[in-house]
């Protein structure tokens, strides 16, 4: 083997001993199991949240849109983090709070009036729109890893999958949600590192950003156009469909975990700070990073997503190689295991209460769909990037505005938060049939109509039954 896969494995190796320490601190319960027992600090949360949210997609895909896009994917990557900013401001507090008069373990629970009430029909529904995109969203995840490590070491996209899904087995069983935040904390750190490697070795290879300007308009001037052509509705939509993108977080099961996850609603603006701080300077370099890839690979690469890969083989030594492959597959690992646990959560407790309380089942069910997940992964023929914009947008747009109104307290029926959900995935599959979805990210429509259904209900019954 090369040093580069040498320095992956090692880097790998060091991700799975992180995940396996936790086994010392578990318990036996389900509890533990899926929320770490609800002890967790703000700085490991914010930095789990934030690993886990700029995922592969980030690494993958992204960069990969902005090689075809151009300096306009800065726009995508602000929208997004302005989104997210404003959850985290107005949403995860609150969230953390209602969880303590209304403690669960999984999020399609919150989506019921009575979280406690296991055969709500509402609960059941939201678990299946969980397992559902969630696991396809999973699948991505690992793909991403997989088209990685075939870019790197030629290796068949199954094989990287595969590695993968059992490195995420191995330590999502051990700890549950406690390893996934333990691993995320030091994927963390590896991501950024890879990233800013990257982001001087372009520099110094390419030069700084006014030469990577000019180089950038004489393989395409379209590249330096800061609004993208033909936007069908317009440069402020395409622009708050990306805001949208961002409050999409508030139906991510993944992520919400997380905050339910914390000792306290107090510690939300902790967790907050540390996640902004590693997320701002991440975004703005992945974008970065996309474009001096174009600048220096010019026609070489037949995938766009495989960019950043093949632009660490050309300018780094191998040891550092190896190191931002490791990133990538970090990335990929620091999404797919919270995903895999949430799955696994919405099985044994909303879709088969029964085996709620049963540790033992539960860890059948993350096996069980870490192995559709893996079959996903190897067949699905979509590029990372269509898969995760799409799974986020059904997720946010679905689950998201039927648990801001639990959230705040809103009277919400049975019968509305679930014509608000059918509203929202037939306009999520509408706006993708009719292509606008360049022009404007399908969740900002959904989000219009989904509460849009609420506000029309509520005039006609404003005194509705309560029965969730």
């Amino acid at each position: 083997m090369t040093i580069t896969a040498y320095s992956f494995i090692v880097i790998l190796l060091v991700f799975l001993g992180i995940g396996l320490s936790s086994i010392r601190r578990k318990h036996h319960d389900v509890n533990d199991y899926l929320t770490a027992g609800y002890t967790t600090a703000p700085w490991l949360i914010g930095l789990s949240s934030v690993a886990t949210n700029n995922s592969g997609y980030m690494f993958i895909g992204l960069v990969g849109y902005t090689w075809v896009a151009g300096v306009s994917a800065y726009w995508l990557a602000l929208g997004w983090l302005v989104g997210d900013w404003l959850v985290w401001q107005g949403f995860h507090q609150r969230l953390r709070a209602y969880s303590e008069d209304h403690p669960v373990n999984t999020i399609p629970a919150l989506t019921a009036l009575n979280p406690a009430m296991e055969s709500s029909p509402l609960r059941v529904v939201s678990a299946l729109i969980t397992l559902v995109f969630l696991t396809v969203y999973a699948a991505a995840q690992l793909k991403a890893g997989g088209k990685a490590l075939e870019a790197m070491f030629h290796w068949p996209i199954w094989l990287g999958v595969g590695i993968g899904a059992l490195a995420v087995l191995l330590y999502s069983f051990a700890g549950g949600l406690r390893a996934s935040i333990w691993t995320d904390v030091a994927q963390s750190f590896v991501m950024l590192f890879g990233m800013v490697t990257l982001c001087v070795a372009g520099m110094i290879h390419a030069g700084p950003p006014w030469v990577l300007a000019d180089t950038l308009a004489s393989i395409d001037p379209v590249l330096m156009e800061w609004q993208p052509p033909n936007l069908a509705f317009g440069f402020v939509s395409f622009l708050l469909g990306w805001l949208a993108a961002g409050v999409g977080a508030i139906g991510q099961p993944h992520i919400l975990v997380r905050t339910i996850a914390l000792r306290s609603p107090e510690d939300v603006p902790a967790a907050r700070r540390v996640y902004f701080g590693w997320y701002l300077p991440f975004a703005v370099l992945t974008v970065t990073v996309g474009l001096y890839a174009r600048a220096i690979l010019g026609a070489e690469v037949a995938d766009p997503e495989l960019a950043l890969p093949i632009m660490a083989d050309e300018l780094l030594p191998e040891v550092l190689t190896g190191m931002v492959i490791a990133a990538i597959f970090a990335a990929t690992l620091s999404t797919a295991d919270s995903m895999l646990l949430s799955c696994s959560a919405a099985i044994s407790q909303d879709l088969i209460p029964r085996f709620g309380q049963s540790y033992i089942r539960t860890k059948f069910g993350t096996l069980g769909i870490t192995l559709v997940a893996l079959v996903i992964a190897i067949l699905a023929p979509a590029n990372v990037f269509t898969l995760v914009v799409f799974a986020w947008s059904a997720l946010g747009g679905t689950l998201g505005p039927v648990i801001v109104l639990r959230v705040f307290k809103a009277r919400l029926s049975r019968a509305t938060a679930l014509a608000m959900m059918a509203g929202a995935m037939v306009t999520l599959l509408a706006w993708q049939a009719l292509g606008y979805s360049d022009a404007m990210y399908e969740l900002l429509p959904a989000f219009v109509v989904s509460f849009g259904i609420y506000g029309v209900l509520r005039l006609f019954n404003p005194k509705e039954a309560i029965d969730a």
